[in-house]
């Protein structure tokens, strides 16, 4: 059965699949971290950008800061109202700032549901995340508060913030002295990933599309190897002097450099698979094969056969 035939409920059952083979240690036994936004580790990164590092625990993203003279973006928020407490404690340290614009790289809820912004706070994202809320959201959360009972506390009454006007293709921001571009470029680990870009300082919030050392997940039935290699070469263009993913250690452009090498690999052997007659599900077991011994560093190879899978489609 292809994925785009599940039921919404299924395909947020593949999708959290996707997140786990992130999360994964091998040989791992022991239950999973709580996942928990940890606190006075922030680092200022540029003149205006300040991160919460992740630490690689699953579940927790890295967490931005953006501050101008007369506004602050937070971008990502973790899970549930106990870490978006931690996350303003730590914004307090590092912003004055009364206005507040949050923005989130992607739906998943480690991104997205750590809800404690005061009223007036204004969200951020584009249709297509919006999307992905309505279509995809209940059976996230419903799945992720299965994994543990520390998860399921964290997501109780938490929800997904609502935009008051969702963006089309590119959100600008004037901070005061910092300017910011949000920017969607098509479906991607999600079909509403954004990327974010602070100008003056030159830094990339790439959210899924470029992590260090870990293979990309194709975690939606609308995700698109095509369209994940136009947006590196897009988010390359900017010419960012660092990236910071969603989660792992941050770094300079070469992340982008290395998915796209890698995702244009993955697409000329699938090709070749393809135009011998290879199916996908054999395709997906040779390549899998193949990558995990070329990457070894690399985390998460079961994501390979969803790039296999979205490349054979395309």
């Amino acid at each position: 059965m292809q994925l785009r035939a599940l039921k919404p409920y299924c395909v947020a059952q593949a999708l959290f699949v996707a997140i786990l083979a992130f999360s994964s240690t091998p040989g791992a036994q022991s239950p999973p971290a709580v996942p928990l936004v940890r606190e006075n580790v922030t680092e200022k990164i540029s003149d205006h950008v300040y991160v919460i590092p992740d630490a690689s625990v699953p579940l927790v993203p890295n967490i931005g800061f953006v501050v101008g003279s007369k506004a602050t973006l937070v971008i990502d928020t973790g899970m549930g109202r106990r870490n978006g407490d931690a996350v303003m404690r730590e914004l307090a340290k590092v912003s004055k700032n009364s206005q507040w614009y949050v923005a989130t790289t992607h739906f998943h809820p480690e991104h997205s549901m750590g809800t404690s912004f005061p009223a007036g706070t204004t969200f951020l994202y584009p249709k297509a995340q919006q999307q992905d809320f309505d279509e995809f959201g209940a059976g996230m959360v419903d799945t992720f508060s299965k994994r543990s009972p520390a998860i399921a506390d964290l997501l109780q009454d938490a929800k997904y913030p609502r935009a008051a006007q969702p963006f089309d293709r590119d959100q600008k921001l004037d901070l005061g002295g910092v300017h910011v571009t949000l920017t969607w470029l098509g479906p991607t680990h999600t079909r509403g990933d954004t990327a974010i870009f602070v100008e003056e300082d030159r830094i990339l919030f790439a959210g899924d599309l470029a992590m260090k050392s870990a293979f990309p997940a194709f975690a939606s039935p609308y995700s698109s190897g095509k369209t994940w290699l136009a947006s590196l070469d897009k988010l390359d263009a900017m010419r960012p002097v660092k990236v910071v993913g969603s989660h792992g250690e941050m770094g300079d452009a070469s992340l982008i450099s290395e998915y796209r090498n890698y995702l244009r690999a993955v697409q000329s052997r699938v090709a070749q698979l393809k135009s011998s007659g290879v199916s996908v599900t054999d395709a997906s077991k040779t390549l899998t094969a193949e990558f995990e011994a070329k990457y070894p560093n690399w985390s998460a190879p079961a994501r390979i056969a969803g790039a296999v899978q979205a490349f054979y489609n395309e």
